[in-house]
């Protein structure tokens, strides 16, 4: 079986399976989108929600995530400018989260990620993860007390804060009394990465005991949500019963209204592609969680303790982590060891996790040793080649083999045409007798794609790679090629269709395959010919959408690959000369049909 040949049958089944999968998936269901407030219950009890509508939750949503209607912009913009400006609000100034705190609900509702910028312009802005309620973009986190025959804090209670800002050993404490012999206190702090820290505490210094529940709600609208595929996760995210459960998207919660995921909750939260916020209940306590569509293109997550029962004179306190932040996989990896369970398996690593892992932190290393992750991906490109070298050798020694033996196997074909069974048993024994194994050639193709499968995933969840920069026009790895053929590279004003948008390294991968086509032995099939020799082609408008780091990574492949032939060529000189004789036989043969034409 010809090697190469192999490594296009490897990137055709990958590329079906990820584009032709995604297609269909999107086809078939297409994903949604949503925003609002509403009071938190005690445990159990109904939450209040407008009603959903689905239809428009399928709004157009952007590979990063972020509002993509040019209005909801202009009014977010307008929002923030008036909201964030309150004179109560606590300052957020950690190194690498600002923002600030509503005093107003207990609420974390102003959360930029310092060292994420919106777009790919290094003038674009911080990324605004968290915005307040009411707002196009709102995300918030709210933490408060549930319970009856007691008067508890709301979301429109204004609580009195001390301290600030709030920075990582520099805590802000919110406090307000109800006058009925309580005093509530929530104590917030930051980690120098983006972890909070909330410490909800409960003082009865009445003459009797009291019951109440804390609780801590993510609130969210879905306007703001990356595109969610069947094999990248966005929406409700948690891990519950010991394992990451990816189970659930907007439609899910709009169809439902109300999801409670089986077993103990670890955390639970909403993931974009490149964003997560989640909250951590404390460990050894009895929590009830779950998802619930509030209508409007809002959802929330909800965390709710059992009931505390407060003596007189005594106090309760629990403590819930709040993660908001970039999914970085050293950080998460780094919460994880601290006890959060499964937290890097927020990020929807697949299948193929095992082989994607080793794959990152090779390409990270790289990127440290030379600076720029373009270079890094050519750099492992060889690393893998040159790793797979004595598989491909084999593959070769293998084709030289079954030339070798042509004749022998042509003679048994003649021999055996009328007798099926008794030609298989004749050609089994001549590759015994010959020492072949015809199957050896198909082990490239095994082993081509799980590091394809481990690259494409690499490149579209690792935050690392995001707006990471390679040459000249290409600004983001983890982006498609910007560049189009069809508009002379941006000279013309005009926007390419999504399936003309060919760009130059999409037009270098279809001229490379040819080029490494055109090295192996012709298809004794003229129709197996024809179909291989348009492959390269139809792949250039298959792989133009994907990521130009991993056009990158098959460039370079292909380039190896002409290196890699000629040397075997030199080593197995008959499939050189066999590949000689077939395109001298194809141009007779073409020539032939002319002349009879």
């Amino acid at each position: 079986m010809d090697n190469q040949r192999n490594l296009i049958l490897a990137v055709v089944l990958s590329a079906a399976l990820l584009f032709g999968w995604d297609f269909a998936m999107n086809r078939l269901y297409p994903q949604p989108d949503k925003t609002l407030d509403a009071p938190v219950a005690t445990a159990g009890a109904e939450i209040p929600a407008d009603d959903a509508d689905p239809a428009i939750n399928s709004r157009a949503r952007s590979r990063d995530g972020g509002l993509t209607n040019a209005d909801d912009i202009a009014l977010e913009a307008k929002d923030l400018a008036v909201e964030l400006k309150a004179p109560d609000r606590v300052k957020i100034d950690a190194p690498e989260v600002a923002g600030s705190i509503n005093p107003v609900g207990a609420r974390i509702d102003d959360v930029t990620l310092k060292t994420h910028r919106q777009s790919v312009e290094k003038n674009s802005g911080p990324v605004q993860l968290f915005s307040p309620a009411g707002t196009p973009a709102q995300q918030f986190a709210q933490f408060g007390w549930v319970g009856e025959g007691i008067k508890l804090p709301d979301a429109k209670t204004p609580w009195q804060t001390s301290g600030g800002p709030l920075a990582p050993g520099s805590p802000v404490t919110l406090t307000w009394d109800n006058g009925e012999g309580q005093t509530f206190r929530t104590v917030f702090s930051i980690d120098d990465r983006y972890m909070f820290t909330a410490e909800q505490t409960m003082a009865n210094t009445s003459s009797a005991p009291v019951v109440a529940q804390p609780y801590a709600f993510l609130n969210r609208t879905s306007k703001t949500a990356s595109q969610d595929t069947w094999n990248v996760q966005s929406g409700p995210i948690g891990q519950f019963g010991g394992s990451v459960n990816f189970s659930y998207d907007y439609d899910d919660l709009d169809e439902s209204r109300q999801v409670t995921p089986e077993g103990k909750a670890g955390w639970i939260g909403f993931t974009d592609i490149y964003w997560l916020s989640a909250l951590v209940p404390q460990v050894g306590v009895a929590t009830t969680t779950d998802f619930r569509a509030l209508g409007k293109q809002d959802y929330r997550a909800d965390m709710i303790y059992e009931p505390v029962t407060v003596a007189a004179g005594k106090q309760v306190t629990r403590t819930t982590r709040l993660f908001a932040g970039a999914k970085e996989s050293d950080v998460l990896d780094a919460y994880e060891d601290q006890g959060i369970g499964n937290f890097g398996l927020s990020i929807d690593w697949g299948w193929f996790r095992w082989f994607e892992k080793p794959i990152f932190w090779l390409l990270k290393e790289l990127f440290h040793l030379v600076g720029n992750f373009g270079v890094a991906i050519m750099l492992l490109t060889v690393i893998i080649r040159g790793l797979m070298f004595p598989v491909a050798q084999k593959g070769f020694a293998s084709m030289a083999q079954m030339r070798a033996v042509q004749p022998k196997m042509k003679a048994l074909q003649d021999r055996y045409k009328d007798d099926k069974v008794k030609l298989q048993e004749e050609m089994s024994k001549l590759y015994r007798d010959e020492k072949i194994n015809p199957l050896s050639g198909c082990l490239p193709i095994f082993v081509q794609i799980p590091v394809f499968f481990a690259l494409y995933k690499t490149l579209l969840l690792s935050i690392e790679m995001r707006h990471q920069p390679f040459v000249l026009w290409i600004k983001d790895l983890s982006a498609p090629d910007p560049a189009h053929l069809l508009n002379l590279f941006g000279l013309l004003d005009f926007t390419v269709p999504g399936f003309l948008a060919i760009g130059p390294l999409a037009l270098l991968l279809g001229v490379t395959m040819w080029l490494t086509f055109r090295l192996n032995p012709s298809a004794m099939d003229p129709v197996q010919q024809q179909i291989f020799s348009i492959m390269p082609w139809v792949m250039m408008f298959v792989m133009a959408p994907f990521a130009a780091g991993l056009l990158l990574y098959w460039i370079t492949s292909n380039v190896l690959s002409v290196a890699q032939q000629q040397y075997l060529y030199s080593k197995h000189p008959q499939l050189k000369a066999q590949a000689d004789k077939d395109k001298a036989d194809k141009a007779r043969a073409a020539e032939r049909g002319k002349l009879e034409g």
